[in-house]
């Protein structure tokens, strides 16, 4: 099978395509390497496996741009992973958010439509929610965007169910929580907090949090989270199509910092502009597309805490 993955470079991008070419399935990858732990991935020996990958085709173009989409056709499905993440940011640069999340996204379910490409599963995300008046928070809870960040992920749900209806392109468009494992950002606009802290523990600096650190999380590991997209791609298509990825359950940070090093001294800074607590109900995953999340935060940190020597 031949599948096009945007955004391949990325954190759970890059995660995806090495369980694709694993299975022997040709990749095409579109990445413009605008993160900068983008450009240090491909550039390290973390993606050396890659370099003689007759399956593996890389195209260094930014998605709002792309105009020749022939390298697109024989593929069934396409990972539409490619988008400028970070919520702040979004805030401070609305225009340039709204054309990668918005634009790039209208662009690439075009592609599929003039390239034949029969399924599309779009990266959504819990910030959908903001700060959701029920938990555990259900696909049909309101939504309430925080950012524009969070608005370009509605519009990108709603552009995929019009694509449905007037193109027949299927599409699944999956909201992750937090999400966390190999290859995630440890520094920089993009890291992740477990991210973050794991980086201030090597360095042996103090934990950094946000508030009073009681603010809740629902994590789940970037294993899981392919496995959800590589399920969504091979399945019979759904109509009930929006669907929480995460663990069900959650954790607070000073609970995280906690499980990575009890003994380390944190540093309380002022509380960011973020939802309180996350939640997901994943009912639908489990019933309508037969997916559990199978690692558990704790497991998975002491397993990388033993691996580091921590």
């Amino acid at each position: 099978m031949k599948y096009v993955v945007t955004g391949g470079v990325g954190f759970i991008g890059s995660n995806l395509v090495d369980r694709l070419l694993k299975n022997k399935h040709q990749v095409i990858v579109i990445d413009n390497l605008e993160s900068h732990e983008s450009r240090n991935r491909l550039e390290s020996s973390e993606l050396s496996h890659w370099k003689h990958n007759k399956n593996l085709k890389i195209l260094f173009d930014d998605i709002s741009n792309m105009k020749d989409y022939k390298l697109f056709e024989g593929a069934s499905t396409m990972f539409h992973f490619a988008a400028l993440p970070e919520v702040q940011l979004s805030i401070k640069k609305p225009l340039k958010y709204h054309n990668a999340n918005v634009n790039g996204t209208i662009k690439m379910l075009d592609a599929c439509v003039q390239s034949k490409i029969k399924r599309f599963i779009f990266s959504s995300s819990s910030a959908v929610y903001g700060d959701a008046q029920n938990l555990p928070t259900k696909e049909e809870s309101s939504l309430n965007p925080k950012s524009p960040y969070a608005l370009h992920k509605i519009i990108g749900e709603k552009y995929c169910k019009l694509f449905e209806c007037h193109y027949g392109l299927e599409t699944f468009s999956l909201r992750y929580f937090n999400v966390y494992g190999k290859r995630q950002p440890m520094s920089g606009l993009y890291c992740t907090v477990i991210g973050k802290f794991i980086n201030q523990i090597i360095k042996n600096l103090p934990l950094t949090i946000n508030g009073n650190g009681e603010q809740r999380r629902d994590f789940v590991c970037v294993k899981d989270v392919i496995e959800a997209n590589m399920i969504c791609s091979s399945i019979k298509h759904i109509k009930e199509n929006v669907i929480n990825i995460g663990s069900g359950v959650n954790h607070s940070i000073n609970e995280l910092a906690s499980l990575l090093n009890s003994s380390y001294p944190t540093i309380n800074k002022p509380a960011a502009f973020e939802p309180y607590e996350t939640l997901a109900d994943i009912y639908k995953a489990t019933n309508l597309i037969d997916w559990t999340p199978k690692t558990e935060l704790k497991t998975w940190i002491n397993g990388y805490k033993e691996e580091l020597g921590l």
